[in-house]
């Protein structure tokens, strides 16, 4: 027989077995065309009913614009916030395991070999890296070559550890439709995935004591005294990993706030609002991805869009791209967003400034960082957090009046897109600004 034959036909295989085999397949290859079909068929659907409201999110690789959109759901589509739950809860998961993976990998090219407690550890947890095979492969986010642990190579010098890893997905992938059932379609999650999904989740609820007890293991701590940097965001669910890795874990609207999910490409979102203004309307987002390789495909997603929104991370003054260790992360946002208020397509778009992650910048100037020693032309004023957001205002207002290619109307806000509060009353300004703009490009007001 063929060795070219995928799945590979079982040796030995009598009579029941091939019958069950292969009415397994049959199933699955129900369930996928299924699945197809509904997909197809909301593609359809999707081109007859043009949106109304076109938005662009713009913005460099982490400056929180996927949060942005998880907020926007949690205001004016709560239902369809609701229903994806589920979805989140995976991406938690996935944050969670591929963030201790990588903690077990430090821990074996450092102190933690000479700690007992620690290779005990390592040994107890060591089922995680199938969890986060599981989970990637739950999401789609990789190819099948790509879903080994990133945390394996144990070459890199002790102090200087590759990075820990991003959760990615690449736009358009439809990863939310395969964690629960569509809306409106018979379609359903494949059996094989539920499986897993579950094998997964009672793992994780095996390993939660250990999960803890690493995190707050002395070696850890020390090792973190020493200058290991374990500042990722995936920390807050190692801080509240008793619950997360429960089994009976339901995410929380924080959870999935914090919960992050690269996007490669560009994902669209569309929304059907609920808010009595716009009930019924659809909204449509697009989440262009920020790293640099990216942004060359943003321009032919400038051409009639209502609004589009720019967030620039303000912390990042003292950091460093990803894709490009010699460029500073603020400097590039800056320029990116002068090239962006050049454009002539957006010259009928109204722009709104989110200046994001006021929570990050209050806590590293609080820790003494100084703004002037990365930015000189802040030298002499005051080293807080209302100033700095005041003086990048400032700055970002005069590119978009000097840089434009026409007057057009402009919304700065400071946001810190992980709260709700400050969030719920930016998002609600915005929604009005954009209703002004449809009004009067509908001739109605």
């Amino acid at each position: 027989m063929s060795n070219n034959v995928w799945p590979p036909v079982p040796t030995n295989e009598d009579d029941h077995g091939r019958e069950a085999r292969l009415a397994a397949e049959r199933e699955a290859k129900r369930i996928s065309d299924e699945i197809d079909r509904a997909l197809e068929q909301e593609r359809q659907d999707l081109r007859k009913n043009r949106p109304q409201t076109k938005i662009l999110l713009l913005g460099q690789a982490e400056s929180g614009k996927s949060t942005m959109i998880k907020n926007f759901q949690i205001f004016f589509c709560p239902s369809q916030f609701a229903a994806e739950t589920d979805a989140w809860r995976t991406v938690i998961h996935l944050n969670l395991a591929r963030f201790v993976n990588y903690v077990l990998q430090l821990l074996s090219t450092t102190g933690g070999k000479a700690d007992p407690n620690a290779r005990m550890l390592q040994m107890r947890l060591s089922p995680l890296k199938q969890v986060e095979l599981i989970l990637s492969r739950a999401i789609n986010a990789e190819s099948p070559s790509q879903l080994s642990s990133p945390t394996e190579d144990s070459s890199r010098p002790t102090w200087r550890p590759r990075p820990a890893p991003e959760v990615s997905i690449r736009g358009g992938t439809g990863w939310k439709g395969l964690m629960r059932r569509r809306r409106g379609s018979s379609a359903v999650k494949s059996p094989a995935i539920s499986d897993e999904l579950e094998n997964a989740r009672q793992i994780l609820d095996a390993c939660k004591d250990d999960i803890v007890a690493l995190w707050q293991s002395p070696t850890l701590r020390a090792l973190e005294d020493e200058g290991m940097d374990l500042h990722h965001h995936a920390r807050y669910f190692l801080d509240n990993a008793a619950r997360v890795a429960d089994k009976s874990y339901t995410p929380t609207t924080d959870d999935i706030l914090r919960a992050r999910l690269r996007t490669l490409g560009v994902e669209e979102y569309r929304m059907t609002m609920e808010t009595a203004a716009e009930k019924g309307a659809d909204w449509v987002f697009y989440d262009v991805g920020g790293s640099r390789n990216q942004r060359a495909a943003w321009a032919s997603y400038f051409d009639d869009v209502n609004a589009v929104i720019f967030l620039c991370p303000m912390s990042g003054f003292n950091q460093r791209l990803q894709e490009d260790s010699s460029v500073n992360r603020l400097f590039d946002s800056m320029e990116l967003w002068e090239t962006v208020c050049k454009s002539k397509l957006l010259g009928n778009a109204m722009f709104i400034l989110l200046l994001n992650k006021a929570d990050l910048l209050y806590a590293k100037l609080k820790a003494g960082v100084k703004f002037e020693d990365y930015v000189a032309s802040y030298h002499g004023r005051p080293n807080k957090a209302e100033y700095v957001a005041d003086y990048l205002r400032e700055q970002m207002i005069l590119t978009h009046r000097t840089c434009s290619p026409k007057r057009r109307q402009l919304h700065a806000h400071v946001t810190c897109a992980i709260d709700t509060n400050v969030m719920g009353a930016v998002l609600n300004s915005i929604r009005d600004s954009i209703l002004v703009v449809i009004l009067k490009q509908t001739t109605l007001l």
